[in-house]
């Protein structure tokens, strides 16, 4: 799928406020982001501007923001942040539009049922309020303008403390391996370290550290080596929609061409890297499609063996996602060596009573592969190895689930 992204950040690019022919520069100091689906970056918008109306153009290689907005609007927000009256976060929370429904709300051309579906905006997905006309709201979400029912959806004072339950703020390490501290201090002992690129959920907050969830544990790391935002699912058009499942299904099929063409220019019962003998015997793999079962129970022949940072080898040592490349490289699968990379491929399923055995369940800073039964198997960190755990485990939140056959 094709992102199209606008970002305001400071020192970067500056939102362009429009009124009355007048342009007044704004930068931002902070970002929230939206996300499609998919996981792809959409949208950014800066926390120190309030937004009644919104729409994005693009000229040339450079992209704009323009909001009718007053200029006492622009002043009285600026005047309340930089005085410390206004949380800016919460004024930009305030102008969101948050689907609250069982699966989607329609987005359609008209304020009516008779309006064509121009996209979707899903549940505890976020859009930008422009208008509202007779029951409906008027929105911009990723590429979408359109209307959703108002009864869907909520907006102002609701949507501020609901945004801060279904956004995730994550952490993004912009330095080459980043140790993680028990205490935010470059005093405290180290608790582990982290790789340049991969994200983290957000617990807490200081002035100049966040507190990470990580596999070895929660701790803390410097503001100055990660970049902060907060995550929002945004709206699908039909387009993005259609052109989503048409690759999702093409990958799958090619996914399963190549693991059946491994397994047959394999011996049988002939692993490609030797197997802990004694492991995988206690574990019942769950129902599920033939391949995903497969790679379930080659997955556990190596529970038991160590777990070492950065490294892809069965035998002799894996980290999270270098054991599950490992394991899918078996079936002729390539997936990439990165936590974060893992959360966007194969196709979504849809909550953890929906996935089957060889699904990638995808956490903060780790990924694991689903035996079936509400457990997976896992390098887990360098003081247990590879092992099986609950899919709840230290009550990790689950941030994707992904198939790959």
């Amino acid at each position: 799928m094709n992102h199209y992204g606008v970002k305001l950040a400071a020192g970067a690019l500056a939102a362009v406020i429009t009124f009355s022919g007048l342009h007044i520069d704004v930068m931002a100091s902070d970002k929230v982001t939206l996300v499609l689906p998919s996981g792809g970056v959409n949208l950014f918008l800066a926390k120190d501007t309030s937004l009644e109306s919104l729409q994005t153009s693009q000229t040339g290689t450079e992209n704009k923001i323009e909001a009718s907005v007053t200029i006492a609007d622009i002043q009285e927000v600026m005047n309340a942040a930089s005085a410390g009256k206004k949380d800016p976060e919460e004024e930009l929370f305030r102008n969101l539009v948050i689907a609250q429904v069982n699966r989607y709300v329609n987005i359609r051309s008209l304020p009516s049922e008779e309006g064509e579906i121009l996209g979707k905006l899903y549940d505890n997905s976020v859009g930008s309020f422009i208008a509202e006309e007779n029951g409906w709201y008027l929105i911009t979400s990723g590429t979408v303008t359109g209307y959703v029912k108002a009864e869907y959806c909520v907006t102002g004072e609701a949507a501020v403390q609901l945004a801060r339950e279904v956004g995730m703020r994550m952490a993004t390490v912009n330095t080459t391996t980043l140790y993680v501290r028990t205490e935010p201090s470059i005093d405290a002992p180290r608790l582990g370290m982290v790789p340049e690129g991969e994200d983290f959920l957000i617990l807490d907050e200081t002035d100049g550290w966040v507190k990470i969830n990580m596999e070895e544990g929660d701790g803390w790391v410097s503001k100055d080596y990660v970049d902060i935002r907060t995550e929002f699912v945004e709206a699908e058009s039909k387009a993005e929609e259609e052109a989503r499942l048409a690759k999702e299904a093409e990958e799958r099929r090619k996914a399963q061409e190549a693991a059946r063409a491994s397994q047959a220019a394999q011996q049988p019962e002939t692993p490609t890297q030797a197997p802990n003998q004694s492991a995988g015997t206690d574990y019942a793999v769950g129902e599920g499609s033939e391949l995903g079962v497969a790679v379930a129970e080659y997955a556990l022949q190596f529970v038991g063996n160590p777990y070492v940072y950065g490294g892809t080898s069965l035998t002799n040592g894996a980290d999270c996602s270098g054991f599950v490349m490992s394991v899918y490289a078996n079936f002729g699968v390539s997936l990439p060596h990165s936590a974060k990379s893992d959360r966007s491929q194969g196709y979504a399923v849809d909550g953890i009573e929906n996935a089957q055995p060889g699904d990638l369940i995808c956490y903060s800073g780790h990924v694991a592969l689903y035996i079936g039964n509400g457990q997976i198997v896992h390098a887990s960190n360098s003081r247990t190895g590879i092992i099986v755990s609950s899919v709840n485990y230290s009550n990790k939140k689950i941030l994707a689930i992904r198939r790959i056959f």
